[in-house]
């Protein structure tokens, strides 16, 4: 009787043990298909330093990699942390999924950054990859046009250059993006941001596209469509790239990854994103994030893996090695000889102050419409300016 006691109570103990074991098992989801160096590294010293605790690495493409993530946190088995866009954000806080980030004040943030991942004030993910915006001019054809090539610094100066290409050559001035495609929305802020335009003011969540920055921007939008390639609902961002390296167009908007990606007989310039009349010269400010999961069980240790692997030199590593627009001010963390001072990179941190986040909204699908409605609509003249931002507004008020 007493053994059999004692046999039970040990088979107890030993599930017990198991199952804190267990429990130190942290679920790391990485958006992407592939675990960077950079990221590789910090989890191998993170484990190191805690005997027990394990870190299973998952790698998911993009295409599956939120939904599962929101499907197992919904279904009451969340990963304990995850790599993702921070489009997400709202959807997971809003559903009461993940906890707060806490971002240290050692992390000296580039402007605006944390501005992609907060939501009335509260930080819900680290930045871990950051993006922003430039236009890239083909000299050659602006030179064939007569003109000499010097970066536009207004709106003005943009269409101007792109009209004489127009005129002048077989290529047309300006590549536009219009398709039904999350880059459509894309493009249009870069415009609206360097025009001194707001979507959604990160402190207080208020909707702020209804306004005389947003008419201007969209007014600018439908005046290039007379300079730029035919039919441009029919091509989204990254399509552009074809018709740059064809000839094809003489500018367009895109990431600093563009530069490597363009024919290397083509003579490019790089410049800011050029103004409108409300505003200096911005861009999109686009990042991805860690986020800890709420109920894993091990947030705690969660919270500091998500620190580890989004500060200092780790986050410099990624930055650096994966060609990414510094997310971090590393010359207040002492680091020098940086990357970005010089070559193209100036065109793309130069507007990092004055740039705008992609909007937060709880259902990312459904922001989509709001601009791809307007940019269409101004493309193919189904409406008046004002008319298509008021709808805009409005539907944006129907998406928060």
């Amino acid at each position: 009787m007493n053994v059999t006691k004692l046999s039970l109570a040990a088979l107890l103990l030993s599930g017990s043990a198991m199952s804190a074991s267990a429990a130190e098992e942290l679920h790391f989801i990485m958006c992407g298909g592939e675990v960077r160096e950079a990221d590789q590294k910090i989890v191998d010293q993170f484990e190191a330093d805690h005997e027990g605790v394990t870190v299973n690495l998952e790698a998911v493409p993009w295409g599956t990699c939120q939904d599962k993530s929101l499907t197992l946190a919904a279904a009451g088995d969340p990963p304990s942390i995850a790599y993702m866009g921070s489009r997400t954000l709202r959807q997971l806080a809003n559903n009461d999924l993940i906890v707060p980030a806490q971002i240290s004040s050692e992390n000296p943030y580039q402007e605006g950054v944390l501005n992609t991942v907060s939501i009335e004030g509260e930080t819900w993910g680290y930045p871990h990859a950051f993006s922003t915006k430039a236009l890239y001019i083909n000299c050659d054809l602006v030179e064939a046009s007569g003109q000499e090539c010097v970066a536009p610094k207004t709106w003005d100066e943009m269409y101007a250059m792109a009209k004489g290409v127009k005129d002048n050559t077989d290529a047309a001035g300006v590549g536009l993006a219009g398709k039904d495609f999350d880059n459509t929305m894309h493009q249009f802020l870069n415009y609206l941001y360097s025009n001194g335009g707001v979507v959604i003011d990160p402190a207080t969540g208020e909707n702020k596209l209804d306004s005389k920055e947003t008419r201007e921007t969209l007014e600018f939008y439908g005046k290039l469509v007379d300079v730029a390639q035919e039919g441009p609902t029919a091509w989204e961002r990254d399509q552009l790239k074809d018709l740059f390296n064809d000839g094809k167009i003489a500018m367009y908007v895109q990431g600093p990854w563009g530069y490597g990606q363009h024919n290397e007989d083509i003579n490019q310039m790089v410049a800011p994103v050029p103004a409108g009349p409300s505003g200096e010269s911005g861009t999109i400010l686009i990042t991805d994030s860690i986020v800890v999961f709420k109920g894993s069980g091990h947030e705690e240790l969660a919270q500091e893996l998500a620190q580890r692997i989004t500060s200092g030199d780790s986050q410099y590593d990624l930055d650096s090695s994966w060609g990414l627009t510094p997310i971090l001010d590393y010359s207040a963390l002492g680091k020098s000889d940086l990357y970005y001072e010089d070559g193209i990179w100036p065109n793309f941190t130069a507007t990092i102050s004055t740039g705008g986040p992609e909007p937060l909204v709880e259902n990312f699908k459904s922001l989509q419409p709001v601009f791809t409605n307007m940019v269409q609509g101004i493309i193919l003249e189904d409406d008046t300016v004002d008319n298509l931002v008021t709808q805009a507004g409005q539907e944006l008020n129907d998406a928060l």
